[in-house]
C-alpha cells in the first residue's frame, strides 16, 4: 500500500515541530522522527487504527511521546493510505487529556477540511 501524506498533515507535523523547537531541538526532531516512523507499519496492515466512529475508511493512531502523545489522521482509499492530519492530545477536540483514550469530540475535519479528490 502506498502511503501519501496530504499538505494538511505536513503542515501539521511542521507546526508540531515548531512549537517543541524553542525549548529542545532534539525533542523536536524525536518528535517528528517518530511520528513519520509510526506511519511505516500501517502500509502493510491499514486498518491497524482505531476507527473513526461515523467517518468509513478513517482510521487514528495514537503515538505515546512524552506524558501526552500524537494523533495521527488518515484514510484509506483503493491502495492509498492518505494521512490527513496530525494533531497533539492536548490539542483542542480531545475527549481527556489522557492519550490512551485517543477519541477526537470533533472531527478533525472540521478544522482541517475535506480534500474534494478524496470524498467518494
Amino acid at each position: 500500500m502506498r502511503i501519501e501524506w496530504l499538505e494538511s498533515a505536513i503542515l501539521d507535523l511542521q507546526r508540531l515541530k515548531d512549537f517543541i523547537q524553542p525549548h529542545n531541538i532534539e525533542a523536536a526532531q524525536r518528535a517528528v522522527r517518530l511520528i513519520r516512523n509510526a506511519v511505516a507499519p500501517v502500509a502493510s496492515n491499514p486498518c491497524m487504527g482505531k476507527p473513526v466512529e461515523e467517518l468509513p475508511d478513517y482510521h487514528d493512531i495514537f503515538v505515546p511521546f512524552g506524558a501526552s502523545g500524537y494523533v495521527i489522521r488518515y484514510r484509506i482509499q483503493g491502495d492509498t493510505l492518505f494521512i490527513i492530519a496530525v494533531k497533539h492530545c492536548r490539542e483542542a477536540g480531545f475527549s481527556d487529556q489522557n492519550p490512551a483514550l485517543w477519541v477526537v469530540k470533533e472531527p478533525i475535519e472540521a478544522t482541517y477540511g475535506t480534500v474534494p479528490s478524496m470524498t467518494k
